[in-house]
């Protein structure tokens, strides 16, 4: 498959946010992704979350044609940043097919960094993606009104997708108000799921990216296993039968959001 094929693709499933350079899949990798285009996956962003998959991530996106990356630093992993890190990944972050940057943000659940760390490099690589014209990709966990009040002031000019979106539709509708978009995968089919329903019902159909974070997120009835891209179509059934549209025309909005958010060629 050639790039020129892949810019002239029809609306397929698009992952956009996926870690295939995870060890979860170093027993299968090319096989797996050999499948995705049989199986209408057309697109994938393979999203970064240190300086290691940041590289790991470019030397996917090189050898696959289907396949893009992220160049960020997650906030769990933020300790290995300074200024000559820094550096390297805005050097990175300009390489060919990078098209975000991500995931960074706040993870007050784990706190492996302290929290002011976490804030300090959430705003330079939001103020990176700013100087280079590209959207991020946001991690937020238990850490809701710190993100909001980040992205408020920081964001500006930058379109944030709130990967794995996980808080109520309060939250949601701030967001979506100023133009971001919300990152829903497998947690919508578990059944202890209700406020992830409750906002995929609410929100647009245009502000929805579909999302594996796979290996992570397995939807039901595969929760528990490794999860692919393999996946997205129990996710498109159930954003289908909550927004009472067809399967083809959820395929079709995320594809478009999509490109859209990514600022790629259809």
């Amino acid at each position: 498959m050639t790039e020129e094929t892949i810019q002239a693709a029809e609306p397929g499933i698009f992952d956009t946010h996926a870690h295939y350079d995870d060890e979860a899949f170093d027993c299968d990798r090319e096989d797996l992704l050999a499948e995705m285009e049989s199986a209408g996956i057309k697109r994938i962003v393979n999203v970064s979350s240190s300086l290691e998959t940041t590289r790991s991530t470019a030397r996917l996106a090189a050898r696959y044609p289907f396949v893009y990356g992220t160049a960020g630093v997650h906030p769990d992993e933020v300790g290995e940043l300074d200024e000559e890190t820094f550096a390297w990944l805005e050097q990175r972050a300009q390489g060919e097919k990078i098209v975000a940057i991500g995931e960074i943000g706040l993870d007050y659940h784990w706190n492996v960094e302290e929290k002011d760390t976490q804030k300090k490099w959430f705003v330079r690589q939001l103020q990176l993606a700013r100087k280079l014209s590209l959207p991020a990709v946001i991690h937020s966990r238990e850490a809701a009104q710190d993100t909001l009040e980040i992205i408020k002031s920081e964001a500006e000019g930058v379109t944030c997708d709130l990967h794995c979106f996980s808080y109520g539709v309060e939250l949601a509708r701030e967001y979506l108000n100023r133009g971001h978009y919300l990152g829903i995968g497998g947690v919508i089919t578990f059944k202890n799921g209700k406020k992830l329903k409750e906002v995929a019902s609410y929100a647009p159909l245009d502000r929805i990216l579909l999302e594996t974070d796979c290996p992570y997120l397995a939807p039901e009835p595969n929760r528990g296993k490794r999860n692919s891209s393999l996946n997205l179509p129990l996710v498109v059934e159930e954003l289908a039968r909550l927004k009472g549209v067809s399967r083809e025309r959820v395929i079709e909005a995320t594809w478009e959001n999509a490109l859209c958010f990514y600022g790629m060629d259809a």
